[in-house]
């Protein structure tokens, strides 16, 4: 199985900057390889006490990540082919970061990912 890792703090920065993943969804130029195989998900938990938006950004070329939490943006809806599997289903998947990105990466092979957004 993969081994991943985390983005640096230089790593991290640059993928604040150009387009945003919610106007321009895709691959991206990853700033660790360079590959461009920069991928992101994007999730808003229904059980979370605020409005929450959880980023899953992934590289699947040289298997670097970082995952956070903000607040959800007012108005930002987002499709999600997650949002069908029950809170067991999404507890399993979700168990294991190594399988819940394998999984992310086999929607995006097959075309599911990325997702859409819209205001």
């Amino acid at each position: 199985m993969t081994a991943w890792s985390s983005f640096d703090g230089d790593q991290v920065a640059a993928l604040t900057q150009g387009e945003s993943f919610f106007a321009a969804p895709g691959e991206r130029d990853c700033p660790s390889c360079g590959e461009r195989r920069l991928r992101a998900y994007f999730t808003a938990p229904a059980n979370a006490r605020r409005p929450t938006l959880v980023s899953y950004v992934w590289c699947a070329g040289c298997d670097k990540f970082v995952g956070t939490r903000a607040k959800h943006p007012e108005g930002l809806v987002i499709s999600d082919p997650l949002a069908t599997l029950s809170t067991d289903e999404r507890r399993e998947l979700e168990r294991s970061l190594t399988g819940f990105l394998a999984h992310l990466d086999e929607l995006w092979d097959a075309g599911v990912l990325p997702q859409r957004f819209a205001a």
